[in-house]
Parts: C-alpha cells; structure tokens; sequence
C-alpha cells in the first residue's frame, strides 16, 4: 500500500517509517508545519528571535536528514491557517471562559487526521501512518483503537476525539514497540539524528518555551484577588485567574499567613466573572474531589448504549484510569459517575474513556464537576 506518513524528525515517525517498509508498504513521509512562530506573534517582545532559530525549523531539518537515511521522500505540508482556525481559536476561547483546555487533542482530530488525511486522499494514497502508541482493533463490529504493548508512552488519550473512519484509515505501526526498544533500533539503524531526541513536552505549539509569557500575547492577564475559602478573606494577589490550574501549589506566592498553619495551599476553584482565585490548605484536598462529572461535544466510536455501562475514564494524559460508569444522553452529552472519589477533575479538560478491558469507547469534554450533588466547578 502506499502510505503517507506524518514525519516529525523523531524517534518514533522514525521507526515507524522502518517498521512500515519492514512490511511491504511504500512510504512517503510528511513534515506536517502547523504553527508559524513569527506570523503567529510568538516572540513579541524578543524580535532578535529569528524564524531559523524556530525549534520546528530544526525538526524540519533533521526530518530532512533522517528521511534521506531512510531513504524515503519527504513532504513538507503547511497546515497553519487550520490549525490558527480550527485548534487555537479555541483554546484561547476556552481560556478566557477559565476552563483549562488540551489543544492536543483536537490537533490530532482536526489537523492530522483531518486536513492530513484529506491531503492523503486527494494525492492517490492508501492510507495514513502516525508514530503515536496505539493500537488498532476491531471491537463488537467497529474499528477502535486500544492501548499499546507501552503502556507508559500510551498516547490513546490524546486520540480520543477520532472517528471511526479516522482510525480505519490509520496504520499505527509503534503499537507493539515500546520507547526502550524504538531507541535501540534507532542505535542499531544508525539514525544518528534522533537517538538522543527526547519526547515532545508541553502544549503542542508552544513546546517547552515558558507558558505565561507566551498566553499573554493573546490574552493580556488581569491581577485579581486570592481568596481563602474557609473564611472568605482576601490573602494574596494572583496574577491572572487563566494562569492557574485545579490543584496547582506552587507559585501562589501565599504563605506565612496569620491565624494559618504553614501547611501549602492549593487551588480548588476559578471565579472568572468575579476575577478572583479560591485557595485552601490541607494535604487531602477534599475540596478537589468529585463523584460526578457531566461532558459535553462527546465523541463515541461504535453503537452508541441507551443504559449505563461501566467504563474507565482518563481525565489527563499522565493519571490513573478512574472507574466509573457513563450515562450517554442527547446533544453529545454524557454523564460520569466516578466509582471512587476523583481529584482536580477540571472544565475543559478532556476525558477520554476506555471499556474495562481497554478499548478506547471515545471522549468528551468535561463541562462541570460535583460532590454530593453540588456542583463544585
């Protein structure tokens, strides 16, 4: 089969590629350019920053390199009116709402298996290849995709959002490689320009640069009020409510407060109308706890169950699968009720939600939280 590849110039769209010519495929890779730091106004206020100097640049180079090694040739495909419109747009709309958004998610939804898979088709290819770690399977009569033989680098979270007809036209070619092993081979390969990259960090088009800095070139923050919420006082002074997350400890700049223990404070609520910051102390953090979360724009793959089924649910990429039980309802709604407490379950983020065995069912995005009946966010 002929199959374009997304080719980032990292390990693992690396030995993906191998692994694919490994079995018979013709493969043609695809350096997908989905964010323009300068047209993008990612350096305002450093202008001695130049386009070259753009990590993406030098992805884009070492593709380049890595590709002639594999001896496969290379596209470069420009994918940033999408991504502007279809990714970013909203993740700044849900900032300004206070919620706490994972672009990831729709990157790969919206771009890579959308405008992508489109360009595949269009250009007479068979199919699509990814380096994600997923696996591909066929479940009561539809395709799915389920977690990898690496269940630390299972990146099945970040797919949640994909359609069926998505993942059919997929090849996910690491889905019985693990990290330790794609490095080796990559050694063994002599692919020199990738054995010591490390995995991608951060949100996707900002990378490892400092968060902050970056969110107000769009969204000039707003110093606000830290509230403490067992007696409704004023302690602290936050620095923008869009700057803070459920559960965060550090950088509150509170502490020492009279009529207080020394114990560390925590965020477990964001006022954004009011502008102001709740914060708590206690190394339990009940106030983060849920037993009910409902979701919205839900995603599912397959028949969809008119009863409650049981399910587990990942409410980030790096947690523990939470058990639970989904009620889907109309309008792309659904309704979780967590079988055990969960912690800084938070508006915006999505859940991705998997059958007991592991099979990813689909996802949605978390709209509000509640603790015995009450809603908490």
């Amino acid at each position: 089969m002929k199959v374009l590849l997304g080719f980032s110039g990292g390990v693992d769209s690396s030995i993906a590629a191998y692994l694919l010519k490994k079995q018979g495929h013709e493969v043609v890779g695809a350096f997908m350019r989905n964010w323009d730091a300068m047209l993008n106004n990612d350096y305002l206020g450093n202008p001695t920053i130049s386009d070259s100097q753009c990590p993406q640049e030098k992805d884009y180079q070492d593709a380049v390199a890595l590709a002639k090694r594999l001896d496969i040739p290379l596209k470069r495909i420009d994918f940033v009116k999408e991504y502007w419109d279809d990714v970013f747009q909203n993740f700044l709309e849900e900032y300004k709402r206070g919620r706490t958004p994972n672009p990831d998610v729709l990157c790969n939804s919206e771009i890579k298996f959308g405008p992508f898979l489109a360009y595949a088709k269009k250009n007479g290819f068979d199919a699509i290849a990814m380096g994600h770690y997923a696996k591909k399977v066929f479940y009561e009569g539809h395709y799915h995709l389920a977690k990898p033989k690496d269940s630390n680098k299972d990146q099945t979270y970040f797919l949640c959002n994909l359609k069926e007809e998505q993942i059919a036209a997929c090849f996910f070619p690491m889905e019985d490689i693990t990290k330790v092993e794609a490095r080796e081979l990559a050694h063994e390969l002599g692919l020199k320009e990738c054995e010591s990259k490390h995995g991608s960090t951060g949100i996707c088009f900002i990378g490892e640069r400092n968060f902050r800095p970056f969110l107000e070139n769009y969204l000039p923050a707003q110093k606000g009020n830290i509230i403490e919420g067992e007696t409704g006082k004023v302690i602290g002074e936050h620095e923008g409510v869009m700057f803070y997350t459920l559960g965060q400890r550090k950088g509150l700049g509170i502490g020492g407060i009279s009529g207080h223990s020394d114990g560390r404070w925590y965020v477990y609520r964001k006022d954004v109308l009011k502008n102001e910051l709740h914060v708590a102390q206690g190394e339990d953090e009940y106030l983060l706890l849920s037993d009910e979360s409902h979701l919205e724009q839900v995603n599912w793959v397959g028949d969809r169950k008119k009863e409650e089924i049981p399910c587990q649910v990942r409410f980030r990429y790096r947690m523990k699968d939470v058990p639970c039980s989904i009620l889907l309802e109309e309008d792309g709604k659904a309704t979780l009720h967590h079988q055990k407490m969960a912690k800084a379950v938070t508006p915006g983020q999505w859940a991705a939600i998997y059958s007991l065995d592991g099979v990813l069912l689909g996802g949605g995005i978390v709209a509000s939280c509640y603790r015995k009946g009450e809603c908490i966010s």
